[in-house]
């Protein structure tokens, strides 16, 4: 009795049957942009990762929005602000005020137009009690070490590194509210 399976040796492949190719799916046009937003919502959705892993080493700090968000350094007759019942407090009060209407200088006390640093405005709002403008000072430095880190040698140094009176000027207002906090 002769086998009727083929026999690898002898017998040729039977021919693989092609499938005719089905005739193309017409789409709607709303098919077709749902299919285009799910194609690139995958490809945005690779590029952020790609992006957030190329950026991962380069080490950022935080913005401060008081320096982004910007006002006048010499307003037109601002009036003082409500006092803060602790003197020290009043008095840093009163030279943060008095910087912001008098100016802001840098390298002297007192510049020729009238402008002073921080310790300048201090020692004018102080009325010549020196234990007072020691303390406000002493409150001023623990701010801005507390802010810049405890690199930071003295209040004048560190009123004259700075190049516009944003900086300084918005340290002797947080120095006001921390010598609040404290009851000084």
């Amino acid at each position: 009795m002769p086998d009727s399976a083929p026999s690898p040796t002898t017998d040729p492949p039977a021919p693989a049957t092609r499938r005719a190719a089905a005739p193309p799916v017409k789409l709607t046009l709303e098919e077709r942009l749902t299919l285009v937003k799910a194609e690139m919502t995958a490809r945005l959705d690779e590029a952020s990762v790609a992006y957030e892993v190329n950026i991962a080493h380069i080490p950022t700090e935080p913005v401060d929005l008081a320096d982004v968000v910007t006002v006048p350094l010499t307003p037109t007759l601002q009036p003082p602000p409500a006092s803060y019942p602790s003197p020290v407090a009043a008095l840093l009060q009163r030279a943060h005020h008095r910087l912001l209407t008098g100016g802001w200088c840098s390298g002297a006390l007192v510049d020729e137009d009238g402008a002073r640093c921080l310790l300048g405005a201090i020692r004018a709002e102080a009325g010549g009690d020196c234990g007072l403008e020691t303390d406000a000072a002493s409150v001023l430095l623990d701010a801005i070490r507390r802010k810049f880190g405890e690199h930071v040698d003295s209040v004048p140094s560190f009123n004259d590194a700075h190049g516009s009176a944003r900086v300084p000027v918005r340290m002797l207002d947080q120095a006001a509210h921390l010598a609040d906090a404290r009851g000084l």
